[in-house]
């Protein structure tokens, strides 16, 4: 369990006006399809039901599965040591249509029970590579991270383990791209490590990873909020001061966001646990927050970002209802998300039109291909059920058609707009206006 306490209090602001190539060498924006990842776990995720809703999948892949507690032990891929055949996990997720990321949780094994850190991280990880690598014998996979949260690792077991791993990897299979773990531009603590963890390792890595929560208190609530909350402190700002991070010391380098999500519950937590206090957000707020993140995060210079969690239980703790479906039946997130996927699939972030801080945020998407489509979408950067009239800027065009974000298989997203329209209803779910330029 990921239980976060800090104290969050700051001001976030979007550059108005940012351009997706305002950057000098900066990374084309990714379409939606290539951006929106889904959290899933091994044996449990159902690739075809997730599907509506992206196509890249992020795995947490215990590697205590393949070695037991014997880290000198070579699986015999793609069995796992347990029996697990991952040729069949991630061969059915591929053929669903799936591209996949595996986090390679080495921290599953204790540091005790690495007999030789160096030589059995590097043995281990090259024939996983060999075995499920772009150009390996499988192909089964595109992307792998040295670990997912190793804070009970020191900084030089990381270091060690990290550099080991991806002279691994690289040997493998050099098509593989390869990931750190969570990372900070901070001091490591029990969910990132600090990227001083990774300096003058640049050859070795493709991917600076990190893991961010909406979160405005910590312990005994860990309540979390709207993505464009003032009063948030990390949320947007640690991947702003990763990407930062990364143009100074590692130019050319991707950012992913591996981890981001809302819990929703419709059970309340027991009193007698730690979690008496913990409070989630409607299934509402987590549809139209999600959404909202994703959006903004499309405005950041990043590559992906994957959600946590494909599915729940409806457990009323942190990280305990985060699903896009609970027991496997979707939750309005699943919905929303979905109506995304359909909506900018093919389309790319291009530029922030509007945004003012706590009225209104009007962002543009261009068609990866046509350049005379494009989409705007619009909402209520709050979390207050605020409504209003948002005054468009000029248009050069006209408007196809107009969605609102939906929360249910049977609701119907068309929102009835006059193609000459100035003026559109501003609600907290995002407003699609599809535009056709002259």
């Amino acid at each position: 369990m990921k239980n976060r306490c800090f104290a969050i209090i700051c001001a976030i602001s979007l550059v108005v006006g940012r351009s997706a190539r305002s950057e000098p060498g900066q990374a084309e924006r990714p379409c939606f399809r290539d951006f929106m990842g889904l959290n899933g776990h091994t044996v449990q995720f159902r690739p075809q039901l997730y599907r509506p809703v992206a196509g890249l999948v992020r795995d947490y892949h215990p590697v205590e599965w393949d070695l037991g507690r014997n880290s000198d032990f070579r699986p015999p891929f793609p069995l796992a040591r347990n029996g697990v055949d991952w040729g069949e996990v991630y061969g059915a997720w591929q053929r669903g249509g799936w591209r996949t990321d595996v986090s390679l949780m080495f921290e599953t094994l204790t540091r005790e029970q690495w007999k030789d850190l160096a030589a059995d991280a590097r043995s281990y990880a090259e024939r996983f590579a060999r075995a499920f690598g772009p150009s390996g014998s499988l192909r089964l996979v595109d992307s792998v991270e040295v670990g997912n949260e190793p804070g009970k690792f020191s900084d030089a077991d990381y270091r060690v383990i990290f550099e080991n791993m991806a002279h691994g990897l690289r040997s493998g299979d050099d098509k593989l791209k390869i990931a750190t773990c969570a990372l900070t531009t901070g001091k490591s603590h029990e969910y990132a490590k600090s990227v001083d963890c990774i300096l003058g390792l640049e050859p070795l890595y493709d991917i600076l990873n990190v893991h961010t929560y909406a979160q405005l208190t910590g312990w005994p609530t860990w309540q979390r909020s709207f993505p464009e909350d003032p009063r948030l402190k990390d949320y947007l700002a640690d991947v702003r001061r990763l990407c930062e991070w990364r143009d100074r010391r590692a130019p050319g380098k991707e950012v992913w966001i591996t981890e981001f999500g809302y819990d929703a519950s419709s059970r309340a937590p027991d009193p007698k646990t730690e979690f008496k206090d913990w409070k989630d957000v409607t299934e509402e707020q987590q549809a139209q927050w999600m959404v909202r993140s994703w959006l903004v995060f499309a405005s950041l210079d990043v590559q992906r970002a994957y959600l946590y969690f494909f599915n729940d239980d409806d457990a009323p703790h942190i990280h305990g209802s985060s699903g896009l479906t609970r027991r496997f039946k979707p939750k309005p997130a699943f919905y929303a998300a979905a109506h995304l996927q359909r909506c900018l699939g093919d389309f790319r972030f291009n530029r922030v039109v509007i945004d003012r801080p706590g009225e209104a945020a009007l962002f543009e998407f261009a068609h990866g291909h046509d350049a005379h489509r494009r989409v705007w979408v619009a909402w209520s950067p709050t979390g207050a059920h605020r409504t209003a009239r948002l005054k468009l800027p000029a248009l050069d065009g006209s408007i196809d058609r107009a969605e609102r974000m939906p929360l249910t298989d049977n609701e119907s997203p068309v929102v009835n707009l006059p193609r000459d329209a100035r003026e559109v209803p501003l609600g907290e779910a995002p407003l699609y206006l599809f535009l056709r330029s002259r």
